[in-house]
Parts: structure tokens; sequence; C-alpha cells
């Protein structure tokens, strides 16, 4: 008897002596993690990778889509399709406006631009040609550029109904090219004082 009692003495310290190393094992990785402040991140709730743009002071990076995929185009009888860069930016497409016939049509009765930027209306010599939104429903916005391609002057064309009244939108001198977008598209372009346009051939 005396034997069996001392073995349940001794297991019964040993568990004790388990339970206590235990909880002082706990309570000083709880004092070293406040202590030590989880390596100190940037971040109280989220250390940032190494070299990642989270990193301190770093600016704040725009999300970006993986692919871009361009609008698909369809033809506009009685209209070509012509490429242009704004700058070094990328290659654009838009209709073309090159005869008179076309030139006299523009965007007239048309709610959409069939998936190009806009309209490109050419000129094969300087002009000072005004132009209106008689029977033209979409808002837009026009950039004329000169013969070598520079940016003389913009402006926003307003709609108007089939009058002869409709209010005239000129360039501030001659020039040799005529962008028209949708309203308020130029500076998504790239488009202003100072920005050039280069013409090429078809898309």
């Amino acid at each position: 008897m005396t034997n069996g009692v001392r073995l349940g003495f001794d297991e019964r310290r040993n568990q004790r002596f388990l339970a206590w190393a235990i909880v002082v094992v706990f309570v000083l990785g709880i004092l070293a993690f406040i202590a030590k402040g989880a390596d100190q991140p940037a971040d109280p709730y989220v250390k940032p990778v190494a070299g990642a743009a989270a990193a301190v002071g770093a600016a704040p990076v725009a999300t970006v889509p993986a692919v871009t995929v361009a609008p698909r185009r369809t033809p506009v009888q009685g209209f070509g399709e012509v490429a242009f860069r704004v700058a070094t930016g990328p290659e654009l497409c838009a209709l073309l406006a090159r005869t008179n016939q076309q030139q006299a049509q523009g965007l007239m009765n048309r709610t959409d631009l069939a998936g190009h930027v806009g309209m490109l209306f050419v000129f094969t010599t300087d002009t000072n040609e005004t132009f209106y939104m008689r029977k033209t429903p979409m808002p837009l916005s026009i950039a004329w550029f000169d013969a070598s391609g520079r940016f003389v002057s913009a402006t926003d064309m307003t709609p108007c109904a089939d009058r002869p009244d409709c209010p005239t939108y000129a360039a501030t001198r001659a020039y040799r090219y005529a962008l028209e977008v949708p309203r308020g598209g130029l500076g998504s372009l790239g488009v202003g004082p100072g920005s050039t346009i280069t013409v090429g051939s078809g898309c």
C-alpha cells in the first residue's frame, strides 16, 4: 500500500508541474509577442511582403485590368477608317471624313461611333471651316490640329435640332485636321495644349 500511495502522489505532482510549465511558457510567449510587436510591421494588421508596393512610403498602385479589350469596330456606310496617334500614345482608330460629302455629313443622326474613338476630318489644305451640330444627337468635343499635327484649339459642342440657326464652332486659327470625340473624351486621349497628332493610313 505504501508504494501505491507514493506512486499516486508522484503522478499528481508531475501533472501539476507540467500544467504550470505550460502556463509559464504560454505567458512568456505572449509577453515576448507584445514586447517585440510582431516584428513591428508598418501596418499593425498586415505585414507587407518585402519589396511589395505596400511598403512604407510607396505610392498607391492603381488597379489595372489584366487584359484591355478594344471595342469591336463595325463599318459605317459612306466612311472609311484612319489610324492616328496622339503624341507617343497607342495607335487609335477613327472614322475618316475626307471628302466634301463625308465632311458635310459628319456624325449627323448617329448615336454611337461603331467602336471607333471618334471621327477625324482630314483637309487637303489649311482651312478655317466652322463646324455645327445640326441633327447631331451626341454631345461632342472637337480638337483642331495644324498641318504639322500641332494642337490648335478645342471646344465642346452641344447637340442641335434640325434648324438653320444652330451655333457654329471655329478653331482659333487655320487648321488641317479636326478630331471629334464624345464630349469630355479629349483628355483621356492626351489631347490638349502642346499635344500633337500623327495621322496614318487605315486601321
